[in-house]
């Protein structure tokens, strides 16, 4: 059997769990006579999200605009911020704590005082995005910078290998794995950052029309359908970010190892 149908292959499990999904959404409308504001059917949420489908594409550019705009923003601050954290104990010490708010902190509960502090404006969207992003590219590098054999440490301190050729020459290296993994978690979590954040920002009154904007606003009118379709784009688009930096990551380190 061919690459391609292998591949299909094993896509089928999931197609057969959305099928699964499907049919028993429908049966629980159907056995529950649920009303369409509660529970609008799969058909009812594709024909909403068709005749909504500009305002969905208006949102879904604007929210991946944010996401991206904090995730890559993530990616520059939080690998500076473990090689920094890499140099000294004490600066791990004095700086882990603070680093560990960024993940125990509900995002919810500080993008109403980013709201208040920066506007209700797109850089609001994406200084939430890049808080909620920042912890996994944080620890990870952290992590990465720190694995490195004693060997081979101690062989470029014996060479007389100064602060910066240890970091550069040597922890770098060992440290782009690990920040491709935190690259993936926090692609996910960049989508996640900006619909909450639209939620408050669309609440502005602002002229911003991201999906977290639209949910907000389908959901004080009761439409439910549209709701639930800007919910399927948000999924997807969570999907295309983590997928594309899957898509990326096994690139760079496919291209690095055959340098190596």
């Amino acid at each position: 059997m061919s690459d391609r149908g292998l591949g299909w292959v094993n896509w089928l499990p999931t197609l057969v769990l959305a099928g699964i999904v499907l049919a028993a959404w429908q049966a629980a409308i159907w056995l529950g006579d649920l009303p369409p504001i509660l529970l609008p059917s799969p058909r009812a949420v594709l024909i909403a999200g068709w005749e909504s489908r500009l305002e969905l594409l208006r949102g879904a550019w604007v929210t991946g605009a944010a996401a991206v705009s904090g995730f890559f923003a993530s990616l520059v601050i939080g690998t500076l911020v473990a090689a920094v954290m890499s140099q000294s104990k004490m600066l791990r010490l004095a700086m882990y704590p603070y680093v560990i708010l960024l993940q125990t902190v509900p995002i919810v509960a500080i993008a109403p005082l980013l709201v208040i502090w920066s506007g209700y404006e797109f850089r609001t969207v994406v200084l939430v995005t890049l808080i909620i992003s920042l912890f996994p590219i944080i620890n990870s590098v952290t992590e990465g910078l720190l694995s490195i054999p004693a060997d081979r440490f101690d062989l470029f301190r014996l060479y007389g290998a100064s602060r910066w050729e240890v970091l550069f020459q040597l922890r770098v290296p060992s440290a782009v794995s690990n920040l491709m993994l935190g690259a993936k978690t926090s692609a996910g979590l960049a989508v996640i950052g900006a619909i909450v954040a639209e939620f408050f920002v669309g609440n502005g009154g602002a002229n911003y029309s991201g999906l977290g904007t639209l949910m907000t606003g389908w959901q004080t009118l009761g439409r439910t359908a549209p709701l639930m379709a800007a919910l399927c784009v948000s999924t997807l688009l969570g999907v295309i970010m983590f997928v594309s930096v899957q898509i990326v990551s096994t690139t760079i380190l496919r291209r690095w190892m055959d340098t190596d």
